[in-house]
């Protein structure tokens, strides 16, 4: 005789939690394997030929196969642009020490400018996760709604190029393929290099 065994039973609430933790796991997996990735990219080096270098504003910047790094006491910074490719920011934007220590959200059009931002400013902050403006439909749904009272990176599609910065939001926008290049951009004023 076949003796059936009973499945557990468990709540919404239990699989959905797990569903999160799941979702969770995987994200960060996947943040971990791009930036090594990436990280591992950029001092791969180019052969035998000598990396290009450019002094700016007395910051130090090599070229390491398709990225600029920047080493500043001994932490390395990689931007896809260097300063002299992008334009100067002549908006007031919170300088970095206005981000050390606190979470830092952000809602991006853009993976790979999203990765800049991330990459850049994961060592300040005391962490970064995805969030949803208010009025937003196109987010996660899991990602929390956020305000400009909290420190929010913005980063979207517009026809024209702008940074700005209302409260504690500060807005990205541009084209498409401009997106990388205007992150660099507001990297670089807020760490004081352009």
């Amino acid at each position: 005789m076949k003796m059936r065994t009973m499945k557990k039973i468990t709540s919404k609430q239990e699989k959905s939690r797990k569903k999160n933790r799941n979702q969770l796991i995987v994200g960060l997996i996947l943040i971990g394997v791009m930036l090594f990735s990436v990280i591992g990219y950029s001092f791969q080096g180019s052969g035998g030929n000598v990396n290009k270098k450019i002094k700016y504003n007395g910051f130090e910047f090599i070229k390491q196969g398709d990225f600029w790094v920047l080493n500043i006491n001994n932490n390395n910074f990689v931007f896809k642009y260097n300063p002299e490719e992008v334009e100067k920011i002549n908006e007031y934007l919170t300088p970095l020490n206005g981000y050390y220590d606190q979470p830092l959200y952000i809602f991006s059009e853009s993976n790979a400018a999203e990765l800049e931002i991330y990459r850049n400013l994961n060592l300040f902050v005391q962490r970064i996760q995805k969030a949803c403006p208010e009025g937003e439909k196109n987010c996660g749904e899991n990602d929390p709604f956020k305000t400009c009272k909290d420190n929010f990176i913005i980063i979207k599609e517009s026809n024209s190029s702008k940074i700005y910065q209302e409260e504690n939001c500060v807005f990205i926008e541009g084209k498409q393929e401009d997106l990388v290049k205007l992150s660099d951009g507001f990297l670089f004023k807020i760490f004081g290099i352009k």
